[in-house]
């Protein structure tokens, strides 16, 4: 029987220069795997706890507890178990825990053992990590959403919608939409240059020019589009993150780079307005986490046109997710496993938007590094969309990279381009 035989935990840097957790698992066959995990800017309030230390080291970002907590108590509860049941192994860390959101251990902590445990597992049946996860339907590639103008919490500009993305929908495979967007990206950059705007890099890799309105940043992706030798809404469709819970003031949501304040129902016209005039098939924390109402009357007026994704309202939560499902809020979730906290829970919660209708975007963090894990989740998982950032900065391309090995191994795997929202 092959079991765990080490686990520990080391400090590194993530793509922001602050501290995150890196794990690493050996098996009794030899087999050793790691895995770094991400950190995000903007978070929602339900988010599994990221463990920092809170003193004077990394500005109190330090996350050595966390590290000790894997090294003293996560690996003690793992060693001798077998890494072929990740729900079994997932469990037990939960367990010495003890509470609902890894408030004693880190979320930190146990995903990157979770991962590590994954990927070891996979190492040692000699088999990719999204089969091994996925078995034999793990066949799609996703789609990406790739984020090309970066505002609000990721980028130190006037533009409050925090990403505007752009999807390639008209292409047969992955490999071709990734190039027909890094041609947009690059024209994108031309025109921005032109126009004597800053083109210097967000968090995620996207430019982050200063720009009048929240509407300005689309019409400069539909030019870029067009010079790119491409049609928006056919080949190129546009995607926002408005990550609204955000700019929530008293009284409303407050549009800085407008000079206004909108309450739930006029930022919902907006949208519509938008929607209206842009091929923009998908909106991502339209609304407040806390704004279930609105999100209510927003699912009603756009959701049968736009997928309409939560992030920060259900924080990849499974019971979260139940409570939308059951009053109608979203059509779509956004997938990031360390608001939740282990690959098992993950997995959990994919399989229950699937089960009722809602499409999964597996997801990166602002905070990255080069861990490839996501590419193979998403593909194991069937969720047919992946958000990663932009074509540029090395840990966002380590995904794009990753995917393109994939789809050369999935030898009857489908790209689901135009189909994607039919």
């Amino acid at each position: 029987m092959i079991f765990i035989e080490d686990v520990v935990a080391t400090e590194v840097m993530d793509s922001r220069g602050n501290p995150t957790v890196k794990a690493t698992v050996t098996l009794s066959d030899g087999s050793t795997a790691s895995a770094t995990v991400p950190s995000g800017a903007s978070t929602g309030k339900r988010e599994a706890l990221e463990l920092r230390d809170g003193d004077s080291r990394y500005m109190g970002k330090g996350v050595l507890k966390a590290c000790n907590n894997v090294n003293e108590i996560l690996s003690d509860a793992l060693i001798g178990i077998s890494p072929f049941n990740q729900a079994t192994v997932d469990a037990i860390m939960k367990e010495a825990d003890g509470t609902d959101n890894y408030s004693n251990l880190g979320a930190n902590a146990v995903l990157g053992v979770s991962m590590a445990v994954a990927r070891a597992a996979a190492m040692s049946l000699e088999m990719p990590l999204y089969r091994y996860l996925g078995g034999a339907n793990a066949m799609v590639m996703p789609v990406p959403m790739l984020n090309i103008i970066n505002g609000g919490s990721h980028a130190d500009n006037s533009v409050d919608f925090q990403e505007y993305m752009i999807m390639p929908i008209g292409f047969e495979d992955f490999a071709e939409g990734l190039r027909a967007s890094s041609e947009v990206y690059h024209n994108l950059k031309k025109i921005l240059h032109e126009r004597g705007a800053n083109t210097a890099l967000g968090d995620e890799g996207g430019f982050a020019p200063d720009l009048s309105s929240n509407e300005e940043p689309i019409e400069v992706i539909m030019q870029a589009i067009a010079k790119a030798g491409y049609q928006a809404g056919t080949d190129i469709a546009i995607a926002m993150d408005v990550a609204a819970s955000e700019f929530v003031v008293e009284g409303g949501y407050r549009l800085e780079s407008e000079g206004r304040t909108l309450n739930s129902d006029e930022l919902i016209a907006y949208y519509e307005m938008l929607c209206d005039k842009y091929p923009i098939v998908s909106i991502e924390d339209g609304l407040s986490e806390d704004d279930w109402e609105g999100w209510k009357r927003l699912t009603q007026r756009l959701g049968h046109r736009v997928q309409l994704v939560g992030d920060d309202l259900f924080v990849t939560n499974a019971a979260i997710l139940s409570e939308g499902i059951q009053k109608g809020i979203a059509n779509a979730i956004l997938i990031k496993p360390n608001q939740i906290g282990s690959v098992s829970e993950t997995m959990q919660t994919v399989r229950l938007a699937q089960r009722n209708g809602y499409k999964c975007i597996m997801s990166h963090r602002s905070g990255e590094s080069e861990d490839a894990f996501i590419a193979d989740f998403a593909v194991a998982l069937n969720c047919g969309e992946i958000k990663t950032g932009s074509t540029a900065r090395g840990e966002r391309t380590a995904k794009y990279n990753r995917l393109l090995e994939i789809e050369n191994e999935v030898v009857y795997g489908e790209y689901l381009g135009e189909n994607l929202f039919s």
